[in-house]
């Protein structure tokens, strides 16, 4: 009779300690969600106001001169690069806090550097394929987060892959090859479809109960990052399929 006592405790035990995680976890990716969520919020804004702010009467303004036609458009292009490449090696020297608002300071330097979009594409094109890329995200995300298999194999392939595409986009920007484009779109789509669901697997299994406040926050924000960018890239690489050139 003890021993079967003592197994019900246990049981019990295990099963509050098991609900706990579920409820943390939850709470955990629901924090990664909102914060990519509000990222991308915040480079919508950014993108639309410049392109705003650079056109006025159908004509190019002072600002539009200085960063689509000026040489300040490298440093347009460019820093969401340092950006990114600096709240990744710095985050755990930095407060949740500064974490977070390095974030939204990226996420508005991208949203300036992707205002150019609505040059190209038409308004309406645009507002489709965002859509589109939040459903396909959505459901990418999903399977990532509920599946039973190891996703890590596909993920270091899908590395591979992505540095193959980063040396064939640079390649192209010498060829101008149409034929290279639409090859590079359609592997790119694959791609960052893969790394959807690989990185929320990921960013779920570095979930860990015990992390204090402090861990925990810094998961979560690069966690946001890492679905964030597949997200833009996701979109920019639907856009040239789907979206309609002015």
């Amino acid at each position: 009779m003890a021993d079967f006592r003592n197994y019900q405790n246990r049981a019990q035990s295990g099963a509050q300690s098991g609900a706990m995680i579920d409820e943390g976890l939850r709470a955990y990716m629901l924090k990664v969600y909102n914060l990519m969520a509000l990222g991308l919020a915040i480079t919508g804004v950014a993108a639309y106001l410049s392109f705003s702010l650079a056109f006025a009467n159908g004509q190019i303004t002072a600002f539009g001169q200085a960063i689509y036609l000026s040489p300040l458009k490298w440093v347009v292009i460019l820093a969401p690069l340092a950006m990114v490449f600096f709240l990744s090696f710095r985050i755990n020297r930095m407060s949740v806090a500064a974490a977070t608002t390095t974030f939204w300071v990226y996420a508005a330097l991208v949203g300036l550097s992707l205002s150019s979009i609505f040059i190209i594409y038409t308004g309406q094109s645009v507002v489709q394929t965002f859509f589109v890329t939040a459903a396909s995200f959505g459901a990418l995300s999903l399977f990532g987060y509920t599946t039973k298999r190891d996703l890590s194999a596909m993920g270091s392939f899908l590395m591979m892959g992505l540095f193959g595409l980063i040396i064939a986009t640079l390649v192209n920007i010498f060829l101008a090859s149409s034929a290279l484009q639409f090859a590079i779109s359609v592997i790119g789509v694959l791609i960052f479809a893969g790394l959807t669901a690989w990185d929320t697997q990921r960013i779920k299994e570095m979930y860990y109960e015990a992390d204090d406040v402090t861990v925990a926050g810094r998961k979560a924000i690069m966690g946001a990052l890492s679905l964030y960018l597949d997200f833009i890239n996701l979109f920019m690489f639907l856009l040239q399929f789907m979206g309609n050139r002015r």
